[in-house]
């Protein structure tokens, strides 16, 4: 049961992507044929690839991590909230992987929204990609599922209904929690990154969607939202 995890060992996060080129013509003749045969079946026969391409933010392949926020709770119900957020993509890594070295996260439990489906791989291709080993609670190979150190509330709310989808902020509703979408939402990302140049925004965005991550998974175990502060140390 939920309720049996300390919360101390639980780690919230969030990532926000976006495409790895701002646009179609920025793509080099190779990846342009590349992102056609990734997303030829995906794709409507009247949909172009070029007309597709928004939505290379979702792909590791294609795409690249602008901010990923983290939070980890307090003994005094306070979660502590940092960002690692820049344009340069190994950088944002090479300090996340940081954390991973301290003794606190040596068992420590991921946590995040859909993340098993989303930020927990897109964060290990990535670290890959850009020639990192993925940290320990991100390599899964050759362990059992139960010895995986992942948790994923959007699974937590299927109760085993493979059928059911939620968003954070549907699910935030529902918990009676404020909605983190209050700014901006994950549609809007690229075009303020590439176009209005507002990383900060952004992060702002990310810290919002994981002190909701840790509301919505507190509301879980029946118990009070939780305070927040910035900058974990």
């Amino acid at each position: 049961m939920i309720q049996n995890i300390s919360l101390e060992k639980v780690l919230f996060l969030d990532i926000e992507t976006v495409p790895n080129a701002g646009s179609w013509e920025d793509l080099s003749e190779t990846e342009q044929k590349l992102w056609d045969k990734k997303t030829r079946y995906q794709r409507k026969d009247e949909i172009s690839a070029e007309d597709f391409y928004d939505r290379a933010g979702i792909m590791a392949e294609f795409g690249k991590i602008i901010c990923i926020t983290i939070g980890m709770l307090e003994k005094n119900d306070t979660l502590r909230i940092k960002s690692f957020a820049d344009d340069d993509e190994r950088k944002i890594l090479q300090e996340f992987g940081e954390l991973f070295n301290s003794p606190r996260l040596r068992d420590v439990i991921l946590c995040a929204h859909n993340g098993k489906e989303f930020d927990f791989p897109w964060i290990a291709r990535r670290f890959l990609i850009n020639g990192m080993m993925p940290p320990s609670p991100f390599q899964m190979f050759g362990k059992k599922p139960w010895e995986i150190p992942h948790l994923d509330t959007m699974e937590l709310w299927k109760f085993g209904d493979y059928k059911s989808y939620i968003s954070l902020e549907l699910l935030a509703h529902v918990f009676g929690i404020p909605t983190p979408k209050d700014d901006i939402d994950g549609s809007m990302v690229s075009s303020i990154y590439y176009i209005e140049k507002d990383l900060q925004r952004i992060v702002d965005y990310c810290e919002k969607d994981v002190l909701t991550l840790a509301n919505i998974f507190r509301r879980m175990r029946q118990e009070d939202l939780l305070k927040r502060n910035i900058n974990l140390d």
